[in-house]
């Protein structure tokens, strides 16, 4: 039977499925994005073996590990594998591409699936992840999607994407949008290492020839940096400006931001974090309007009295390209608004008309 043959990280596309049999705690910190986690040994179960190893013997606690491993590595077969056809090409690593990950891939080999194991483990890979993100970012022609708070960026980057446009989505990656009511309430933010893992399978697949599409943002997406490499890249590129009427804004952020409407106590608290740069009285103005729920007047002071400011300053600082952007007027809300922008975006991605003058109205 032939031995496991080994992969390096340019080579992961090219497997059917990606197997990461680390811990639990291992694969949440970080992960090959797509690999499934089928540990050889669980957190408590590595525990177990070590204090076995530190207290006991090296011996014993290796009896026991090899126990426990052989079990979990036939439970995972039976309730994952059972059903891959003789032609599944899967690859497999665990932290240094070694006991855990050449254990796992004998026992697969021995059926006679073609099995791989990726040379160094999640090391290497963690290794190839960094170097890339400070080659990658400059392979690409960025466009930034600039526009103040509740403009639709977001819905514009969906329906560029929709159309057939390359989108790097920082805040979908990040599950955050961005600012001190960012927050998504019914997803964390990834940690730091599965977020520029994230961002470095997505540039991997964009097409270096056409435009790739980017939200502007600062240096900060909640409590997640962007790769230095990728912000430098993004304040040096060309800029697509947004723009819509405060009331059409308005209604957008209602429709985004639901989830502080109807739990208004958790706004309070949000908007408490502001007191030092707006004073005691104008947060108490914005908690007032929130008990009358008038969720528009309120909204609109936001956006005027903080955000609209805050943003045109970073922006103005960091985004030269601004002022020759390509201008997106959008005066109504529905998909049908975003589509046609975003056809119009693809069609100005590679025209002279991208020279700061072009208005396109939606």
């Amino acid at each position: 039977m032939r031995e496991p043959a080994t992969a390096t990280v340019a080579q992961l596309s090219g497997f059917d499925e990606i197997i990461d049999v680390r811990s639990e705690s291992e694969f949440a910190e970080d992960h090959v994005p797509g690999a499934c986690n089928c540990p050889v040994l669980g957190d408590a179960e590595r525990a177990r073996v070590g204090t076995i190893y530190k207290q006991r013997s090296p011996f014993e606690a290796r009896k026991i590990g090899a126990a426990l491993a052989s079990a979990n590595i036939a439970r995972h077969i039976h309730e994952r594998f059972l059903q891959r056809p003789r032609e599944w090409r899967p690859l497999v690593y665990c932290w240094r591409g070694g006991e855990r990950s050449g254990a796992f891939a004998q026992v697969l080999s021995r059926v006679g699936w073609q099995i791989s194991r990726l040379d160094g483990g999640y090391r290497s890979y963690r290794r190839a992840v960094i170097a890339d993100l400070e080659q990658l970012p400059r392979v690409f022609r960025l466009r930034v999607v600039c526009g103040l708070t509740g403009t639709g960026k977001s819905r514009l980057l969906h329906a560029l994407r929709e159309a057939g446009g390359q989108v790097l989505d920082l805040e979908a990656l990040a599950a955050h949008r961005g600012s001190v009511l960012g927050n998504l309430p019914d997803a964390p933010q990834p940690g730091q290492k599965m977020f520029e893992s994230l961002i470095w399978s997505a540039l991997r697949n964009f097409d270096p020839a056409r435009a790739v599409y980017v939200e502007a943002e600062s240096k900060k997406i909640g409590v997640l940096q962007v790769p230095p490499a990728l912000i430098d890249a993004m304040w040096k590129s060309e800029c697509v400006a947004l723009e819509s009427p405060l009331d059409v804004r308005v209604g957008l952020l209602k429709q985004e931001y639901l989830h502080f409407l109807e739990q208004p106590a958790t706004l309070i608290a949000k908007l408490k974090c502001l007191t030092p740069l707006h004073g005691h009285a104008v947060i108490e103005k914005w908690k007032a309007l929130i008990a009358a729920r008038q969720w528009d007047e309120l909204t609109a002071d936001l956006l005027v009295r903080h955000y609209d400011p805050a943003y045109t300053r970073a922006v103005d600082k960091h985004y030269a390209a601004l002022p020759r952007a390509a201008k997106l007027q959008l005066a109504r809300t529905g998909d049908g608004a975003f589509a046609a922008l975003a056809r119009r975006c693809l069609e100005l991605e590679s025209s002279a008309a991208v020279n700061g003058k072009t208005s396109v109205a939606a």
